[in-house]
């Protein structure tokens, strides 16, 4: 591992380099010390890739509804969620940009941007791009020693083209290409002695979108379903040695549901299941003389260490529905569940609320969100606030905000 030492007082460092650590996971081949009893089979086993900044909301508006939009109405940010929404876009064009800082009660120059945007080609097809990036602000490096080895500003992005396609009134599929490029540490050398590099992947992403409409109690719901499998694509790898690390290979499935109540009150709510398609870390564990493996009373055993298997992509997708060293109860455990509902008055004034939930053994991230939309002729602005029950966020005690331009509208009010 690489040596970092950042410019602020010595206990926020402490704290700043455990949190990004788990944010850019540099280095994924986690270990566990032997014979914590915390740390014991079917406890305490969170899946970790290179490149999680991929999975951070872009928008206010699903992040404001506990990260939820696989199947909410299609915008500019739905090449995150699930591109082949942009088949069922309503207006000709449009582009979002979102801004939000990470980490900012300790530091304050990590940022994550979104630029997003798509245009109609034809009743039934419609084509998008996006660009995220994500700067780590300025660090320090050091030798073993503590002595200063430069400065360095560390910072990943993706850029991204999609397509989709309405097969039907009610289906459409999607498709999406990536360009992955995380540069950490680019110019120093690793525990090893190898150089580090910066690391790149290609990668793309295959959905879908089903629409209609039924009745309920009397009431005409529209819903919708989706399905999303994003970042399909090679590993990664920091230095020249043979380690590679998963990029998160995600499933997203989830529904959307909303109702008109009258002329102006108009509310949805929905529900998103993600699950990485990564392998999950496997255990090895202390060995007595006999050769039999060291038992605790309980039944449980004594682990060495955790290891993450070095499969090819395919195969790590396919063994992740059944890898897990806790079995079927572990699998279920690392689904997250997001729930959110939003409201709309006048088509005009949107507000919104969420919950995101991950199992205790899995990251043990819990949080309600919060948030408000406003549409004014050729814009809308969304703002997002984040309450975080089980552990810190680096996004808690801010608001987000997300601004989307509808191309339609400002044409029409310059009279183009």
């Amino acid at each position: 591992m690489i040596h970092l030492s950042l410019k602020y007082h010595t206990l926020k460092n402490r704290i700043l380099i455990i949190v990004l650590g788990l944010v850019t996971t540099f280095s994924s081949k986690a270990q566990v010390v032997s014979g914590e009893r915390g740390d014991l089979l079917g406890q305490r086993n969170v899946i970790t890739t290179a490149a999680p900044f991929l999975m951070i909301s872009p928008d206010s508006r699903g992040a404001a509804m506990g990260d939820l939009g696989v199947a909410t109405s299609a915008d500019a940010s739905s090449i995150h969620w699930n591109p082949s929404k942009l088949a069922f876009v309503e207006k000709d064009g449009g582009v979002s940009l979102s801004a939000a800082p990470w980490l900012r009660q300790l530091v304050p120059d990590i940022w994550f941007y979104y630029l997003s945007g798509y245009k109609k080609i034809d009743k039934r097809s419609t084509v998008g791009m996006s660009l995220r990036y994500f700067t780590l602000g300025d660090i320090q490096f050091t030798d073993e020693l503590g002595n200063p080895n430069g400065n360095y500003e560390p910072k990943e992005f993706a850029l991204d083209g999609a397509y989709a396609r309405q097969l039907s009134d009610n289906l459409s599929v999607g498709i999406a290409l990536r360009f992955i490029f995380s540069d950490l540490a680019r110019g120093q050398s690793g525990s090893s002695g190898a150089q580090i590099t910066a690391g790149t992947a290609g990668a793309g992403d295959v959905s879908m979108t089903y629409r209609n409409d039924t009745e309920l109690g009397g009431k005409k719901f529209d819903y919708t379903i989706g399905g999303n499998i994003s970042n399909i694509g090679n590993k990664i790898t920091y230095t020249t040695e043979a380690n590679r690390d998963f990029i998160p290979v995600n499933m997203r499935l989830g529904t959307f549901w909303k109702t008109q109540l009258d002329e102006y009150n108009e509310i949805g709510f929905g529900v998103d299941f993600n699950k990485l398609l990564v392998p999950t870390p496997q255990y090895t564990y202390v060995q007595t003389v006999a050769g039999s493996d060291s038992v605790f009373s309980d039944g449980t055993r004594q682990i060495t260490g955790r290891v993450i298997p070095d499969e090819p992509l395919v195969n790590g997708m396919i063994s992740s529905f059944g890898d897990a060293p806790g079995g079927f109860r572990e699998e279920l455990n690392e689904f997250t569940v997001s729930v959110g509902l939003e409201y709309w008055y006048a088509k005009q004034f949107a507000l919104r609320a969420g919950y995101f939930h991950e199992a205790e053994t899995k990251g043990a991230r819990r949080y309600a969100t919060f948030g408000a939309g406003l549409k004014y002729k050729v814009f809308q602005i969304d703002a997002a606030y984040l309450q975080p029950f089980t552990r810190r966020h680096p996004l808690q005690n801010t608001i987000r905000f997300s601004l989307l331009f509808d191309l339609d509208a400002f044409r029409d009010q310059e009279g183009l």
